[in-house]
């Protein structure tokens, strides 16, 4: 394992290497694909590089798939999430802006506070999934999926200037940090050793700007994607791999890659944009009613109210569920059958679960079958085995919340 001094004495020779000598490993895609600051890093550290949303980003690292999610539920796993959209709402009438686009009550935030909202269209369907948080620097920090960076960034560009040309005070600013995310039920801990705030003040979803192990201008969110606790920080780039290098030297922390990274937020019941929500869904399908505001509710002032509301009074034609099942594992696209072997969904994300030692699942079926406990098929490698449909998350959370 290397440590911060050996590390940065490698990624610094790295860095003077020729362009050739750097290059000559990588094929031509690999090229062409988008780098995060710590790029030489995840090499130095055995990650298996593989392209996502335009980037070049580890899957896994030495240990495995499997190890690397068992240490984040045990201990803590460092995930580099700096793909991930950052950008500033800015002036007088951000509020508004935002809730032009997101079904969320942003006006009801206290400061540093943030919520999971979506940006929907006039359809109902959900254009992505993001994070909102009023900033007592006064202004929205927005974090948003990668794989939706050039249609959120212009959605979010055209309502500015929308908003601008009708004598609106609203700007937007993409942030260009790196972006960490520290999951596990040590991570706190690690990370109080290298802040002079009192973390036990900061709950889920709310976050602060702060000094993190000698890099300023630091802020820290206490969230993540794993349904453990944990925190996001969004780093300066010229600090993340000091950052991320000094982490490292507790023996508590290893890295994680992006397959660890989706089985953990698989067990946790959570979405992956493309798969288990899209354009096609609406919030109350996907089982995400909870994102609507109260206030925005009644209003119905939000991108496709008047196609989203009436669901939540009546029952919709299909909703996601979550799936468990013995014998091979479900993966997507996996047709969901009744006893009597109708096709009536479809599985959109799948795989064994380290945890459960079970295969679990989330897809779409119609809304008489959606009552945990209800017996179905799945078809897999083209054979039908049962399924049971279930509760989500699987694996119980463990976010902090102030008692």
């Amino acid at each position: 394992m290397l440590r911060a001094g050996s590390l940065m004495a490698w990624l610094g020779s790295r860095l003077q290497a020729p362009p050739s000598t750097l290059s000559r490993s990588l094929s031509c895609a690999q090229d062409l694909l988008r780098r995060t600051p710590l790029y030489d890093l995840h090499l130095a550290y055995g990650g298996k590089m593989v392209a996502f949303a335009g980037w070049s980003l580890p899957v896994q690292y030495r240990d495995g798939h499997i190890d690397s999610h068992l240490h984040t539920r045990r201990h803590c796993s460092l995930f580099d999430v700096s793909h991930m959209l950052q950008t500033k709402i800015l002036g007088c009438d951000r509020v508004k802006l935002m809730e032009s686009l997101v079904v969320g009550d942003i006006a009801e935030l206290r400061s540093n506070q943030g919520t999971l909202s979506l940006f929907t269209n006039e359809a109902g369907g959900i254009l992505d999934d993001l994070i909102v948080t009023n900033t007592s620097e006064g202004h929205l920090y927005v974090v948003s999926n990668a794989g939706c960076r050039d249609k959120d960034l212009a959605l979010m560009q055209d309502k500015v200037r929308e908003l601008q040309n009708m004598g609106s005070d609203v700007g937007l600013e993409v942030v260009d940090n790196a972006l960490l995310a520290l999951q596990g039920p040590t991570a706190v801990q690690v990370l109080q050793a290298g802040v002079t705030d009192d973390l036990r003040k900061l709950p889920f979803m709310t976050s602060a700007v702060m000094e993190v192990f000698g890099v300023s201008h630091c802020r820290v969110t206490r969230c993540g994607y794993t349904g453990e606790d944990g925190v996001e920080i969004s780093v300066p780039a010229s600090g993340a791999v000091h950052l991320a290098a000094t982490l490292l030297e507790n023996p508590e922390v290893k890295l994680a890659g992006l397959a660890a990274r989706d089985s953990l937020r698989l067990e946790a019941g959570l979405c992956l944009y493309g798969n288990d929500i899209d354009e096609h869904t609406t919030p109350v399908e996907g089982s995400l009613s909870w994102t609507l505001g109260k206030r925005r509710r009644t209003a119905m002032d939000f991108p496709g109210a008047k196609v989203i509301v009436p669901q939540l009074k009546g029952k919709v034609q299909r909703r996601r569920v979550g799936l468990i099942c013995e014998g091979p594992p479900m993966r997507a696209h996996s047709p969901i059958l009744s006893v009597e072997g109708t096709v009536i969904g479809t599985v959109t994300s799948g795989s064994p679960s380290p945890s459960l030692k079970k295969n679990v699942a989330m897809g779409y079926v119609p809304y008489q079958y959606s009552r945990p406990g209800t017996l179905v098929l799945v078809e897999v490698r083209r054979k039908q085995q049962e399924a049971v449909v279930s509760k989500m998350p699987f694996v119980p959370t463990s976010y902090y919340t102030l008692k």
